[in-house]
């Protein structure tokens, strides 16, 4: 819609853009006319704020590009026109924040100054390309409420593109459903939620995970955790040094936890408040302190770090899976390669079959072994890093954010083999997510790590269903839920709650 495909790409068909008081056809345009349409007729919110914004140039500076680009303005009223919009998007001090490089804001800030980008000079059409795919639950609602602002006060037609149906649910005024290509069906945003046609439609809103709404697992009796836990963390410290002179910054704060054998811990929380420093040390690969963790039976203390996956324990199934791949190997080398560091012992046809053993577990063809990791979708990358992660036959696995970047149809899949696989081997695991709707479907217990701490703890239906502290009511009721009625309500009854929230922070 704003010609930005690449000249390998081939389009046929019409993209009518409203500008100059008539329609111009963007796929027949000029590049002249391409540059006038842009940021004018319409303008694009990026998915992945940090690719979109330039490293090397203040916020305000790349505010003023689209400015600069179109003549607009003096360069006082440009940097004053930047400061106005980084306010119109609730970044605190701006005149300052305009003077900041990407890399001084947060993941929040970041897409908010895109979006800032996107409004500067009246476009009639956002075009929001997973807006919030990246972020934790109570960002996330803060961007909507933005966008829905946005939508509002300027008169601005926005087109959300998503995988996630509970933000549909929040935003959307009408549905398109696309599949391999085609719009398979188009509907009013409660007609589509209430009564779906299409069977697409209809596994695509069963798949995704209703928070609230998903059976608990079976709480496990008190003595299981208590007998001999898997992980135990006594007032565990994680610090990163920093640097010219200014003091460690503290990333976990003082955390008691523990893992029984055969159960999943459930660790939540936003982003930067610990969970992946805390799941890196369980793992062994950032160092304690301050306090002692002991990690299937080795204790550590400050200063030490165990070698991770020495005696291939320990699993680990990464955020990303084709950045934990080596993208020269195959598949089938790839999951074979910790058979390989730890049993030196099975030759080729031992290794072989195991391979095929694994792939077969998660529900991937015997073929698989022979692609490279480019060569499959991203849920099919995941599915082999579990194998991976469980070729050693691990007590435990830390699964990081193991679903945040899968659609919803992938996702429940994934989902769905994670905990057959973990009820049938009995592995221990600590499930690291931002989503509550996940955690609640997966985990035993849940910790909510809040700034480095542990807030709350204890069995999911009871921290999840009767939260006991305010920063979990907090995560809780910024939830959307794939429910456009009772998003709705939610979203009326929280909203003061989230603005003192986003004021305090």
């Amino acid at each position: 819609m704003l010609g930005l495909l690449p000249g390998s790409a081939a389009a046929r068909g019409r993209v009518l853009l409203e500008h100059g008081g008539g329609p111009v056809d963007v796929l027949g345009a000029g590049p002249r006319t391409l540059r006038e349409l842009r940021g004018t007729a319409a303008a694009m919110v990026f998915q992945e704020p940090s690719t979109a914004l330039n490293p090397v140039f203040p916020i305000g500076w790349q505010l003023a590009e689209g400015l600069r680009a179109h003549g607009l303005g003096s360069r006082a009223r440009r940097r004053a026109r930047a400061v106005e919009l980084l306010e119109q998007v609730g970044i605190p001090d701006p005149e300052r924040r305009a003077g900041h490089y990407p890399h001084q804001l947060s993941g929040g800030q970041q897409q908010r100054a895109v979006i800032a980008m996107a409004l500067a000079l009246g476009a009639r059409l956002l075009v929001a390309d997973e807006p919030t795919t990246a972020l934790d639950v109570t960002v996330q609602a803060e961007i909507l409420d933005l966008l829905r602002r946005c939508r509002d006060e300027s008169g601005a037609a926005l087109l959300l593109i998503t995988h996630n149906m509970g933000v549909v649910a929040d935003l959307a005024d009408r549905v398109a459903v696309m599949r391999a290509g085609r719009i398979v069906e188009q509907a009013p945003v409660r007609e589509l939620f209430a009564a779906p046609e299409h069977p697409y439609t209809r596994q695509l809103l069963s798949s995704v995970p209703d928070f609230g709404a998903s059976p608990a697992r079976p709480e496990r009796p008190a003595g299981a955790v208590a007998a001999a836990p898997v992980v135990a963390a006594r007032g565990l410290v994680v610090e990163y040094p920093g640097r010219w002179g200014r003091p460690p910054f503290r990333a976990v704060d003082g955390v008691d936890l523990e893992i029984g054998a055969g159960e999943v811990l459930g660790l939540v929380g936003e982003s930067g408040s610990g969970k992946t420093s805390l799941g890196r040390a369980v793992a062994g690969l950032t160092p304690v302190g301050g306090g002692t963790l002991t990690v299937l039976g080795e204790t550590l203390r400050p200063g030490s770090r165990r070698r991770p996956g020495r005696s291939g324990r320990l699993g680990f199934v990464f955020q990303d899976p084709a950045a934990g791949f080596d993208p020269r190997l195959t598949v089938g080398a790839c999951v074979a390669e910790p058979l390989r560091v730890h049993r030196p012992e099975l030759d080729g046809a031992a290794v072989a079959a195991r391979v095929r053993e694994l792939l077969e577990q998660v529900r991937l063809p015997a073929d698989t072994a022979g692609r490279h990791p480019h060569e499959l979708s991203g849920g099919q990358r995941q599915r082999a890093s579990l194998a991976r992660a469980l070729a050693l036959d691990p007590e435990l696995v830390i699964a990081d954010e193991p679903t945040s970047a899968l659609d919803v149809s992938v996702q429940a899949r994934v989902l769905e083999l994670f905990t057959r696989l973990q009820r049938e081997l009995g592995f221990a695991a600590l499930f690291v997510s931002h989503d509550l709707a996940v955690v609640e479907r997966v985990a035993d217990r849940v910790a909510v790590l809040h700034r480095g701490r542990v807030v709350e703890s204890g069995p999911t239906a009871r921290v999840l269903g009767a939260p006991e502290h305010p920063y979990t009511r907090r995560l809780i009721d910024s939830l959307p839920v794939p429910d456009p009625e009772r998003q709705a309500r939610r979203r009326a009854a929280a909203l003061p709650h989230r603005q003192t929230g986003a004021a305090s922070r």
